[in-house]
């Protein structure tokens, strides 16, 4: 799939995760198959552009291109003064979030809550296309709520302004997460633009991925939440699309090995006191369901140390090794299942 001038190594994207897609789990998934990664959301008010946490999602050392950034904001010069922004600071694609349901995103009207208003939107993507010689991508969701499906009328818009790929969630702003995506919209939206469409929601699996490319005619799949913890899911998704066949799943060595070098690049990322604590939810998503891990992740979040949690970690995967063991999953509680430990 190509945005712009950019040709990516496949059709396989990363979505823009608060909290989750920071730079060391961008090149994590790269490395692991993902064509493309887009940064977590950057506030559009440049009274934080020398924030911590700011400078911190703009931080793009060492990924591989193309990098992109997702900026957020209802301002339409302020949208474009990030965009200006974040290419001088190294974005080679800016990419526009209308679609975070989020309610401190939304009370701002921001983020889907756009959606509501197509004339503001009009005037974003303006702005930001005419601010910036770089391409301009969007995310958005299908409307506001199942009464007011927009996105075919949004993104005919978007096309015409100069929008270079749209992203789409299939599910609207009302929706949250809750209920499983249609793809029916995702179609029709695909129908009614020429410029690349990569479909996300619910995609959570290498076959879920192929129906979802076959049913909607979409050029790209974009895997959020299905990769925490699995960034394998990509090089698993990519070979199966290319042949049918699975690839064997991941050993238990391989699983530490990725594990230990994604925590040790989030200490060097965040300092070893923040990079601990960030670190905690990754290790839950790796482990979950891995036998034994249910007492491990409740006795992880326990732990105060850097020094502490490497050799959690590692006592862990020597037992898991004892047991000679592939990946074998036990069941878990229902609250077990759907634990994430607290960063």
């Amino acid at each position: 799939m190509q945005i712009g001038p950019y040709k990516l190594k496949n059709n396989l994207v990363v979505a823009p995760m608060a909290g989750v897609t920071d730079r060391p789990f961008r090149v994590l998934c790269k490395k692991m198959g993902a064509g493309l990664a887009v940064s977590e959301m950057v506030t559009s008010n440049s009274l934080l552009y020398g924030s911590a946490k700011t400078l911190r999602r703009a931080n793009h050392e060492g990924e591989v291109d193309p990098i992109s950034v997702q900026i957020a904001g209802a301002d339409p010069k302020m949208m474009a003064e990030a965009a200006k922004h974040n290419v001088d600071n190294g974005a080679q694609i800016i990419d526009i979030n209308m679609g975070c349901p989020a309610k401190k995103i939304c009370n701002v009207m921001a983020g889907s809550a756009l959606l509501k208003d197509e004339p503001l939107v009009s005037q974003i993507l303006k702005a930001v296309v005419n601010a910036v010689d770089v391409p301009v991508t969007l995310k958005i969701r299908t409307g506001w709520d199942k009464n007011n499906r927009n996105a075919v009328a949004v993104a005919r818009m978007a096309e015409d302004i100069g929008v270079q790929a749209l992203a789409m969630h299939g599910r609207t702003r009302a929706c949250l997460y809750m209920g499983d995506a249609e793809y029916d919209t995702i179609a029709a939206v695909k129908q009614a633009i020429n410029i690349p469409l990569i479909a996300n929601g619910d995609i959570t699996t290498p076959e879920k991925a192929k129906f979802v490319l076959d049913y909607t005619k979409a050029d790209a799949v974009m895997i959020g939440r299905a990769a925490q913890g699995r960034p394998w899911i990509f090089r698993e998704t990519e070979h199966f699309l290319k042949t049918g066949e699975h690839l064997p799943a991941p050993e238990v060595d391989e699983i530490h090995q990725v594990m230990l070098e994604h925590i040790h690049d989030l200490y060097d990322f965040y300092g070893e006191l923040t990079g601990m604590r960030v670190a905690r939810k990754h290790i839950s998503w790796y482990t979950k369901g891995l036998v034994g891990s249910a007492n491990f992740r409740h006795h992880m979040n326990q732990l105060q140390s850097v020094e502490e949690q490497l050799h959690s970690i590692n006592d862990f995967f020597s037992e898991l090794k004892q047991r000679d063991m592939r990946l074998q999953y036990e069941p878990e509680s229902a609250k077990d299942n759907g634990e994430a430990l607290a960063a």
